[in-house]
């Protein structure tokens, strides 16, 4: 029997359209034996691990108003403190362990004063999740056993290594897509692109190791923080891969090993 990995990235809001990305891929019979996530997809796929299904998670970053678990932390800069968001993961998942997940799942973050990455699969799960989502230079880092912890995307922003051992196919899903840019020199655009293109460049190993790559193009036009869009982003994630499945159906591979519709 053929197992299979889904690794999720980070991209903040854009990461909504993990959802929709899932549910496509569900509904085409396809189901996940191991997980791994990091930033926006540590948070998805710890939901989706402990059972939640696309539909539930999707209604619950719509009745979620994120910002009302931010707050500014003057007295180290002025930058946000992401700790109030622990208690969105402790309502759906109280146990509060990756013990208590349905499916084994690997959330991975950034221990930023040694400066290497670090993977978790066992033990407390809610303060690795939020050190994964926690954007340096916005978000305070996360303390969590000794180590000062932030968003994982920094060295590996689609964490295909945390699993790849344990499984015999991959599905990468990636919500940070490039397009061509215009000639422009408008200062944040290049900053922002600039950005990206450096992302970009240190995923590339873990893109080119999935056997499925999932991208949609569209997500390039939305931001880290459109958390109003959430379900605009839903449905951009769920109709690419209901296309991009449909592109795919004769190929042998695909219709063998994962028994697509």
């Amino acid at each position: 029997m053929t197992t299979i990995g889904l690794v999720l990235s980070g991209g903040g809001a854009r990461g909504i359209s993990h959802i929709g990305v899932i549910k496509a891929l569900m509904e085409n019979g396809i189901t996940f034996d191991k997980i791994s996530g990091t930033s926006a997809g540590s948070f998805i796929g710890s939901l989706l691990a402990y059972g939640y299904s696309p539909d539930e998670i999707l209604d619950i970053f719509i009745e979620t108003k994120f910002s009302r678990y931010l707050r500014f932390g003057f007295s180290t800069g002025g930058m946000l403190s992401i700790e109030n968001a622990e208690k969105i993961l402790l309502k759906y998942i109280p146990e509060n362990t990756f013990e208590a997940l349905k499916i084994p799942m690997a959330v991975t973050a950034t221990d930023i004063q040694v400066g290497e990455e670090i993977c978790f699969k066992k033990g407390e799960l809610a303060k690795p999740v939020l050190a994964s989502c926690c954007l340096p230079g916005i978000f305070r880092p996360i303390v969590f056993q000794g180590k000062e912890l932030v968003d994982g995307a920094i060295f590996n922003n689609l964490p295909v290594n945390a699993i790849q051992n344990e499984v015999d196919y991959i599905i990468g899903v990636h919500c940070n897509p490039l397009n061509q840019l215009k000639n422009s020199s408008h200062i944040h655009q290049i900053t922002y692109r600039s950005f990206r293109l450096a992302m970009r460049g240190k995923a590339k190993a873990s893109l080119d190791r999935c056997d499925m790559l999932i991208e949609a193009p569209e997500l390039y036009n939305y931001n880290t923080f459109d958390f109003r869009k959430t379900k605009v982003l839903f449905d951009i994630g769920y109709n690419y891969t209901k296309e991009f499945l449909t592109s795919h159906s004769q190929n042998p591979f695909f219709k063998n090993v994962l028994k697509i519709n």
